[in-house]
């Protein structure tokens, strides 16, 4: 059953709380976070629930389970965290706007992989060290390029969010498409009349492979985005 220290947190997050201590079941945590991926990735998030990641794991394993993950939404964060853990960070190359054009389509990339994990952003905050480390590689390159100040939290928050916000748009296509039960061409063959934009055009709208899909939308609007944040002063304003 879940732990007394985890049912009595206020803060709630799981990253806000002492880890578990040991057991002696060889599951592990991250062993947990991986099984629950799965079902996430091949089935979506209505399909996940502790009594199927019991099933999943095997009946000796839920006791573990439980001490290890207290409730779903701690299980959530973590998965979400690990997903985010899966972009590289590291081996960027060129000036600033190319580096965080680089850092954000490896991010956008895993994002489009796990969509669950999009939809989980906007209710499960980022507090695990994977999102953290993200931006805060946003935060030193920008500061490399010698942005300070309320001009470095400006373009780190245009940056980040514009990744988060792109990301979580295309989870809610997603999502919708994968309620009706249909593939995504029947469903835009089937959707496009009613909401007055025609089949086809439709069906570019939501193909990652047509110029007019998803994944040139996000690359246009991130240069968009690179190209408006202002070069740092050499000198700051000074007031007064």
């Amino acid at each position: 059953m879940a732990r007394a220290a985890d049912e009595k947190t206020t803060l709630g997050s799981v990253w806000l709380r002492p880890d578990p201590g040991e057991t002696r079941s060889p599951l592990s945590r991250a062993d947990i976070v991986k099984t629950a991926i799965a079902i996430l990735d091949s089935e979506g998030l209505d399909s996940l629930t502790m009594r199927r990641m019991a099933g999943e794991l095997g009946t000796a394993a839920t006791s573990a389970l439980y001490w290890r993950v207290a409730t779903k939404n701690d299980l959530l964060e973590l998965a979400v965290d690990a997903v985010i853990g899966e972009a590289d960070l590291g081996n960027l190359a060129g000036d600033w706007r190319r580096q965080l054009e680089i850092l954000a389509r490896r991010v956008y990339d895993v994002l489009r992989r796990h969509p669950w994990a999009s939809q989980l952003l906007g209710s499960h905050a980022g507090l695990g060290p994977n999102y953290q480390a993200y931006a805060e590689r946003i935060l030193e390159i920008l500061a490399a390029a010698g942005f300070v100040g309320e001009g470095l939290d400006a373009a780190v928050s245009a940056v980040f969010h514009y990744v988060v916000g792109a990301a979580v748009a295309d989870a809610a296509w997603t999502a919708t498409i994968r309620r009706s039960g249909r593939t995504q061409p029947e469903w835009a063959a089937a959707a496009g009349d009613q909401l007055g934009v025609g089949a086809s055009v439709l069906a570019s709208y939501l193909s990652r492979n047509d110029l007019a899909g998803p994944e040139a939308r996000f690359v246009a609007g991130l240069r968009a985005i690179l190209g408006g944040v202002e070069e740092p002063l050499e000198e700051p304003l000074k007031v007064g």
